[in-house]
């Protein structure tokens, strides 16, 4: 990346970013990418409690051992507040994620998260700047995101052997 070239934005749903701390298919794909100084990374806030929820999820199922738990969610509020993007939601992004509902296959939350990345890849379209690809690791939304003219990433079709972009 040149001083004059923007960073890359890649917008993470729930089910990639919660690659980040915890292994899984994926897992070093999406730490290349979001350790990457030349990738902005920007998530929607209600995010970060869905990727809380699934830690917590595979803590109680005994998946992650207490220290990986704790150590897992104390990487995220730390990536939250330092690393990451967060999009805000608000009355407009609650109304597109009920628009999305209509024409898409999409769980509630997986609407909203949706509808902050269009709302992202608009502002950042309307300021000249390159869009975002999407990243996640369900199907209908990465369908539904490649429908609605984003880029689409799946971090589960990166071999974690070669984390390379």
């Amino acid at each position: 990346m040149t001083a004059d070239q923007p960073p890359s934005v890649y917008f993470f749903d729930s089910s990639a970013l919660v690659k980040r701390y915890t292994q899984e298919t994926g897992t070093a794909w999406t730490e290349a990418l979001c350790s990457s100084d030349e990738n902005a990374i920007a998530i929607a806030q209600i995010g970060l409690v869905e990727v809380a929820a699934a830690l917590s999820g595979k803590h109680r199922a005994n998946a992650i051992s207490d220290e990986k738990f704790e150590r897992a969610l104390a990487d995220l509020l730390i990536d939250a507040r330092d690393r990451f993007r967060q999009i805000s939601i608000d009355n407009l992004v609650i109304e597109q994620a009920i628009q999305l509902t209509r024409r898409q296959k999409l769980r509630g939350c997986d609407a909203v998260q949706l509808a902050s990345a269009l709302s992202l890849n608009k502002s950042l379209l309307e300021n000249k700047l390159p869009g975002i690809t999407f990243v996640t690791a369900d199907e209908d939304l990465l369908t539904a995101a490649s429908n609605e003219g984003l880029l689409t990433e799946n971090p589960n079709h990166h071999d974690d052997h070669s984390a390379s972009q």
